[in-house]
This record gives C-alpha cells, sequence and structure tokens, in this order.
C-alpha cells in the first residue's frame, strides 16, 4: 500500500499551505532523497499533487483537475508517454505549446498549464494542470512506467 503523508498539526496548517503553494524547485526533485519507489498521487477532492520517491514527499503542490463536466478519471495507471510540448484540441478548445506532459491514460496527462494561475480549483476538461516549473521538475523526475494513482 502507498505510504500517507504525516498529518499536520493545526499550528502548523499555514506553513503547510505555504509549502503547498510555492514548493523548492532550486534542487532537482528527489536529490538527496534515498532512493526508493517514484509514484505520483493525484487527490481530486483537495486538488493536490503529491511525488513520493519511497517514503518521503518530494514535490506537493496545488493542481487543477477536471470540471464537474470533464472529470479526471480515478484509478491506478502509469505514465505512457512523455512529451515536451504537445498540442491539445478538443471540445472548446485548441491549445499549443502544452509544456511537459505526462499521459497516463488515453487523453488524459499531467501537464503544465501557463494559461491559467487557479490552482487549487478544477478547470481542465480532465487533465491534471500544474504550474509549469513544477510540471518540468515532475516531468524530469518521472520516467515513463512511473504509477499515478487518481483518487478522491
Amino acid at each position: 500500500n502507498a505510504p500517507s503523508p504525516a498529518p499536520v498539526a493545526a499550528e502548523d496548517a499555514a506553513e503547510s499551505e505555504a509549502a503547498v503553494a510555492t514548493p523548492d524547485l532550486t534542487v532537482p526533485l528527489g536529490q538527496g532523497v534515498p532512493d526508493g519507489r517514484r509514484w505520483i498521487e493525484v487527490d481530486i477532492s483537495e486538488q493536490t499533487l503529491i511525488a513520493w520517491q519511497g517514503e518521503t514527499a518530494v514535490l506537493q503542490t496545488l493542481i487543477s483537475s477536471g470540471r464537474t463536466q470533464y472529470p479526471t478519471v480515478r484509478g491506478t495507471y502509469q505514465v505512457r508517454t512523455k512529451l515536451d510540448l504537445e498540442r491539445m484540441i478538443g471540445p472548446g478548445y485548441d491549445t499549443p505549446n502544452v509544456p511537459w506532459t505526462m499521459y497516463f491514460f488515453r487523453g488524459y496527462a499531467i501537464h503544465g498549464a501557463y494559461w491559467h494561475n487557479n490552482f487549487g480549483t478544477p478547470v481542465s476538461h480532465g487533465c491534471v494542470n500544474m504550474r509549469v516549473d513544477e510540471a518540468k521538475a515532475l516531468y524530469d523526475w518521472a520516467s515513463v512506467g512511473t504509477e499515478v494513482v487518481v483518487r478522491d
């Protein structure tokens, strides 16, 4: 089973929220952390993504998942394809140069989103939107085959 994040005391909540909003990207994800299974946890109800390396969360951040009419799939998947830049076309959108795209199921991907800054709120057509710099860090850290767990 997957490790759970450590509980946060009430007095640490504000500090924890700031850490979620502004992770330290000055060093590569996982640097200095013991080797271990790498996997990505997406929590739809909390609108968060946590990248795990063994028992250590190497990235914890806010994301934007799919809106009600375009829900993000739940389940356990693996990164299938990684693309530095991707043109995404769907109902009501045609978005060029989507950065740091990692497809994990059919047309569903984790990727950078340069067109909004509304992280923490579902706004996508089903994908998992991240800040561009965080998406780049995750893209560099994850490989094809990295497990992606999407849950409520």
